[in-house]
């Protein structure tokens, strides 16, 4: 058990094994009463850490990654300034003590951007084809064919335009590195001035400045945030692009094959049914996949799930829209078979 000392300043409240089953707890490191193979760890909910008794390291790691991503963000969106200074003062304690954000927002541009394409696309040829009164056949020609090319398409595109992106914000830098190792000075009293535009005074700013340029590397880096507003890129970014073109392609093809399904599925099992029946299961289709997009999208940003959803449902309704009524449109200019 922690001292007495350690336990008071940090609200610790000695507490049942069961308790684990209600909050996620976070490492604390080995524990004096930890089984062998096993870590010591406490609970903290926002508002108070609690010692609980050892578990096995595979499952300390599980909730400790469960912990860090939702406490100091619940804080935030309760507006709960309380449980914010809790987690703060307590994060010491904890193992990987880092107060932790959205990392997976960083798929989430290529995630949505290509579902929402693909499935949009998908959606606009089937449209296009039952305003132009096209048979079944064609529509699934027309439909896998394009919903393929494009995703390949949009996926090289992605990993292309994101790697070429990386390399000329890494040639400004080393562009950056080169005017600070021949002209420090005056990278120095660029940064002051920035600073000072930004409300911070002289005498201020001037200390802040000198001080990080004391770390070249570090104070480069300050400098591409601050002067040209680019991010620096890790050192794997070749790799991240690539993992970014992979799910613009699996997002693309995989949501843009929905609107098609129905085309294939329906067809097998009820035999019988007309081609407007199919458009129909489409729309059905297409609309909840779009109001659940919408949905996912929510938990990456401040909105609600609701009007996220139905933000994505409704623009991508009338795209929809647009494409039936083009097709309807085109398909009355054109001369009629005999």
């Amino acid at each position: 058990m922690a001292d007495s000392s350690h336990t008071k300043k940090n609200k610790f409240l000695l507490s049942s094994p069961d308790r684990l089953q209600h909050q996620p707890p976070a490492l604390l490191g080995h524990h004096p009463k930890a089984l062998p193979g096993h870590v010591g760890y406490l609970i903290f909910d926002g508002t108070k850490a609690t010692m609980a008794s050892s578990v096995s390291k595979e499952d300390a790691k599980e909730n400790t990654a469960l912990l860090e991503s939702n406490a100091a963000r619940k804080a935030f969106e309760g507006a709960d300034t309380e449980a914010s200074r809790n987690y703060h003062d307590n994060r010491d304690i904890i193992k990987h003590g880092e107060e932790m954000h959205q990392s997976e927002g960083g798929f989430l541009k290529p995630l949505i951007f290509g579902g929402l394409d693909g499935i949009l696309t998908s959606f606009a040829i089937v449209a296009g084809a039952a305003g132009g009164s096209l048979p079944t056949t064609v529509v699934l020609i027309l439909g896998f064919s394009n919903i393929f090319a494009d995703a390949l398409s949009m996926g090289v595109g992605e990993f292309l335009s994101s790697k070429a992106e990386n390399e000329w914000i890494l040639s400004e830098r080393r562009r950056e590195q080169w005017e600070m190792d021949n002209y420090p000075e005056g990278e120095i009293r660029e940064m002051i001035e920035i600073y000072q535009s930004r409300g911070m005074s002289r005498e201020d700013a001037e200390l802040v400045i000198t001080t990080m340029s004391k770390y070249k590397d570090f104070f480069v880096d300050i400098m591409m945030a601050e002067e040209l507003e680019l991010q620096v890129p890790e050192e794997d970014h070749v790799q991240e692009s690539m993992r970014e073109g992979v799910v613009m392609f699996c997002s693309f093809a995989a949501f843009g094959s929905m609107p098609l399904l129905g085309y294939v599925i329906i067809p097998t099992l009820y035999p019988d049914l007309g081609e407007e029946v199919l458009f129909t299961c489409a729309c059905v289709v297409t609309g909840i996949v779009l109001f659940i997009m919408g949905s996912v999208k929510s938990f990456f940003s401040s909105g609600h799930w609701l009007t996220c959803g139905m933000e994505t449902f409704l623009l991508g309704g009338a795209c929809a829209l647009v494409a039936y009524t083009i097709g309807q449109f085109v398909d009355g200019l054109l001369p009629e078979d005999e």
